[in-house]
């Protein structure tokens, strides 16, 4: 709706075909809250990182909605600040509650399960949080496949990242839905493998390496950027070593032995302007679980993940003006994933692709799903798939990696002990600056015509009809929610968008100042031939202030006097929001729509139970015909043995038993005197 005229479509820069806009959001609506329930695209997290980091245990930021805002400028901003936050964790293996401490709080905002999209074009423009040259925060702007949920790590388990579509009964249970399955149940389709593939499109690295760092090529220092493609199943032997290049070919020795091996790892990634492979994180080995972990995996059950990723030179400017990225993602078999960024000057001798001042693309990383294929038959995701910003606190990302042995390794700023555990200005700058991730804009383009891209077509919706994930979502709504004690004033994953209702003192609290004109009506009227094409006129005013009814007052779990109450077309607890309406195509409507007969799984039958269901039932037939002849020679040479017994009743109470106790007696029917039931005694 408040998206530029001209921002509408883009073109491609891979294919060169007109790519239509399907989501943005501009945040122009200064005080915009994320708070779970408040926003109909977004979810602000208020709970601690149940990943504690992939390396073990470096999370150190609690996540928290209150540090996620719009600003008067129009931007999204994501705060990291020095507070802390206490809470008691429970422990499932001793069975007692654990006191945990954050020294820091920073927000993650997703719009999982709200707004996802298969393939298209997504740009975002950023600020980054912090100074260049200071470690230790870890902004990012990434996406992650629907049956998934950042940081809830029971729904990522054995889910994450995988992008197989193989039926490997060595690697079945290790991808809790797969290929190898017959029936996956909760709607998913059978032989299908699925999982929530992981695709960052930048990762920042701040601080200061002090010139280039070792194995990149052409030469990377820090800040740069992080553009990965996370992925299973991973290389499991051979693999290149942190902080190397792939080797390609054998090394020999001068006396002619084999000094080194070739490494396995994916061909032809491409890189251009000032972009290195990533050699410090070629992915993670996912072992089987210690007791204390929050999740299980038996060995069976481990895997390895691949991180395909490339280094891309940032300047300091990129810390300090508006910076665009951009990804282009052409989902599933023969598809592709290609990384840009704008160009910019390093110094007067080395620059970076492009006309120096941002304006020009990089085609900084290209990934090609035969990369994928032809090494370990994964593919280019093609899950439905969700947006996410967050700015993480990790002490395996930009924190001093080698300390001196005397060092306390704590991450208390308050505390001097822990000064040699940060990098050097690390709690200055949060403690002085106004340290925030901004998010100017992000938007999100689509192909109408699917043959005009390699890959998949591009798909809407966070449950379409090829990989469905509502159904499955609901089956398993314990793994997408918190954990206690946040976990017990919520009663599903998401708690459903308040429409007004917020206290309010007068119209401007509930957005009627706010000023907005329809572009979308001004853009579709730009294509219109008709004489009498309006154009749409600014209108003022998303919500007004209102006396709260009686029933509000009796009833509501609030007391406020005056609540807002928005205009058609606004939500949200202010009205600051415009209403998202979903019309993508479910899954699971069609299900519904259906035959009931269609929610009952069908019987799929294995040659093995085909061979015993053949030998069992003839096998009864025979018992049963066997039985039949037995029963009926006794019957011949026993002629009572059919007969009807009598039942008699007698008041007679058996010893230890009180008065009124009725005892019944079976009689053979020929012993009877008469042929009915004879009843004796008082009662029954």
């Amino acid at each position: 709706m408040d998206t530029p005229v001209d921002k509408r479509t883009t073109t491609s820069l891979i294919d060169g075909s007109t790519y239509h806009l399907v989501m943005s959001d501009e945040f122009n609506v200064p005080n915009r809250t994320f708070k779970d329930g408040h926003d109909p695209m977004w979810t602000a997290l208020d709970k601690s990182d149940d990943d504690a980091s992939s390396a073990g245990g470096g999370s150190l930021q609690f996540y928290n909605s209150s540090t996620v805002t719009t600003t008067k400028d129009g931007m999204l901003k994501i705060s990291t600040i020095l507070e802390k936050t206490e809470w008691n964790r429970y422990d499932h293996v001793n069975k007692t509650y654990k006191h945990e401490t954050s020294y820091f709080k920073s927000g993650m905002v997703q719009s999982w399960n709200k707004f996802c999209f298969t393939g298209g074009i997504v740009e975002v423009d950023v600020i980054f949080p912090g100074e260049p040259f200071i470690g230790g925060l870890w902004p990012a702007v990434w996406m992650l496949g629907n049956l998934g949920r950042a940081t809830y790590e029971s729904s990522t388990n054995n889910i994450w990242p995988w992008s197989y579509n193989k039926c490997n009964r060595k690697l079945q249970q290790a991808q809790s839905i797969s290929a190898c399955n017959a029936q996956n149940h909760f709607g998913m389709h059978p032989f299908q493998g699925r999982g929530a593939t992981e695709i960052d499109i930048v990762e920042v690295m701040a601080g200061d390496s002090n010139g280039p760092l070792p194995s990149t090529d052409p030469p990377i220092s820090i800040p740069y950027a992080d553009m990965t493609l996370q992925v299973a199943p991973g290389v499991p032997k051979n693999r290149p070593q942190s902080g190397g290049l792939p080797l390609r070919k054998n090394t020999v020795s001068p006396n002619g032995h084999t000094e080194f091996l070739a490494q396995t790892w994916y061909d032809n990634l491409t890189m251009h302007g000032n972009t290195s492979i990533n050699p410090f994180f070629y992915g993670t080995y996912l072992a089987e679980t210690k007791p204390y972990e929050p999740v299980t995996r038996t060995k069976k059950q481990a895997f390895q993940a691949d991180a395909i990723g490339a280094l891309h030179q940032l300047t300091p400017a990129h810390f300090n003006r508006v910076h665009t990225f951009r990804l282009e993602w052409q989902p599933g078999p023969g598809g592709r994933i290609d990384w840009f960024s704008k160009g910019h000057k390093i110094n007067a001798t080395f620059s970076m692709e492009g006309d120096g001042k941002g304006q020009d693309w990089v085609h900084a990383y290209e990934l090609r799903d035969k990369s994928l294929s032809d090494l370990m038959g994964s593919q280019v995701p093609a899950e439905p798939t969700y947006l996410i910003f967050n700015t993480a606190v990790s002490s395996t990302w930009g924190f001093p990696y080698d300390t001196p042995d005397w060092c306390t390794k704590c991450f208390d700023c308050d505390d001097p002990k822990c000064a040699c555990a940060f990098s050097p200005g690390f709690c200055q700058m949060l403690r002085q600056g106004d340290t925030a991730f901004y998010i100017d804009s992000i938007r999100v383009y689509q192909s109408k015509d699917h043959k005009a891209h390699v890959g998949s077509k591009h798909t809407l919706g966070c449950d379409p009809p090829e990989y469905p994930t509502k159904d499955y979502i609901r089956g398993h709504e314990y793994r997408y929610m918190r954990n206690p004690p946040f976990s017990y004033e919520d009663k599903h994953p998401l708690r459903p968008i308040q429409k007004g209702g917020a206290e309010c003192f007068s119209d401007k609290d509930c957005g009627s100042h706010v000023q907005h004109e329809n572009l979308t009506e001004v853009y579709m009227n730009s294509y219109s031939t008709s004489d009498d094409a309006s154009t749409s006129n600014a209108t003022e005013g998303r919500g007004k202030c209102v006396k709260r009814s009686a029933s509000q007052k009796w009833f509501g779990s609030e007391t406020f006097l005056n609540v807002c109450q928005c205009n058609p077309g606004f939500t949200g607890p202010r009205c600051m929001v415009i209403d998202h309406i979903d019309e993508s195509i479910s899954a699971h409507d069609i299900r519904m729509s259906g035959s009931p007969f269609q929610e009952f799984e069908l019987l799929y039958l294995t040659p093995f139970m085909i061979f015993v269901v053949g030998v069992m039932a003839p096998a009864l037939m025979v018992i049963l015909i066997f039985t039949v002849i037995r029963k009926k020679k006794q019957a011949k040479t026993n002629p009572h043995f059919y007969q009807k017994p009598r039942t008699t009743f007698n008041n007679v109470a058996p010893p230890g038993r009180g008065a009124g106790f009725v005892v019944a007696e079976c009689v053979p029917l020929a012993t009877a005197k008469n042929d009915h039931l004879s009843i004796t005694g008082r009662s029954v």
